[in-house]
């Protein structure tokens, strides 16, 4: 390979890696879609939808079938056709058939009205383990890499939980050493106000009470709280 043709692939790698080769810069910006183009989050490159935007759909009247499986632990399968609430944009999102695998975590609020209906309300997150471009036949992940990909994100959202009990307990412990201190103070006072004269009291000083008594250790008691938060967790495969 020649000092020239070195340096060529070089620069072609090194644009690459930038997120656009010199063919596609020679091309223009209508060589990919809005879709396509690479952007930048968190000092990491990405394509698809612009970070911050968002869709509104419209979901078609489903069946949610589920089914006991411990006395807190619900098995579910729902599936349903869902469209956009307006138009997409000309030439924007991806191929027909592209698939995705995404995995949601939701907290869902049921509310009985009567015999036989039910108000529901959800919200929650939904993460991309993978996805399967149309003109390919297997996803962009190994089940092994979804899988090690899902541990990651249920890892970090307990340590979010944890935390967040953490930061409710200092929260209310809080008012309650406010409480006690005010307390303390108040009844210091009291005593102050109506306390004998030390040089007409028969009652023996602190120290000296000490000296013939001496105090005995007290035990410490802690409180754990304990939070329990409920959650409905689903999987589809459906598009975006």
């Amino acid at each position: 390979m020649t000092s020239q043709t070195k340096q060529r692939s070089k620069a072609t790698t090194k644009d690459s890696a930038a997120g656009d080769t010199a063919l596609e810069r020679a091309q223009g910006p209508g060589a990919r879609s809005a879709y396509d183009q690479f952007k930048e989050f968190g000092g990491k490159k990405y394509t698809g939808m612009k970070v911050g935007r968002g869709h509104k759909w419209q979901y078609a009247a489903g069946e949610w079938v589920e089914k006991k499986v411990t006395p807190d632990k619900w098995e579910f399968h729902y599936a349903v056709g869902k469209k956009r609430a307006g138009h997409a944009p000309e030439g924007s999102g991806v191929p027909v058939g592209t698939e995705y695998h995404w995995y949601i975590l939701a907290d869902q609020t049921v509310t009985k009205l009567d015999a036989n209906n039910y108000s529901t309300d959800m919200v929650g997150v939904k993460y991309k383990l993978a996805h399967k471009r149309a003109d390919k036949a297997s996803w962009n992940g190994s089940d092994r890499a979804q899988r090690k990909h899902l541990i990651a994100i249920l890892e970090a959202t307990a340590a979010e939980l944890r935390a967040g009990l953490d930061e409710h307990a200092s929260a209310e412990r809080a008012p309650a050493d406010a409480g006690s201190t005010n307390d303390k103070a108040g009844k210091e006072g009291a005593v102050g106000a109506n306390a004998v004269p030390r040089k007409a009291s028969k009652v023996p000083s602190v120290r000296a009470r000490g000296a013939r008594h001496p105090a005995t250790a007290g035990q410490v008691g802690s409180t754990k709280q304990n939070g329990r938060g409920k959650r409905a967790v689903g999987r589809p495969r459906a598009a975006a």
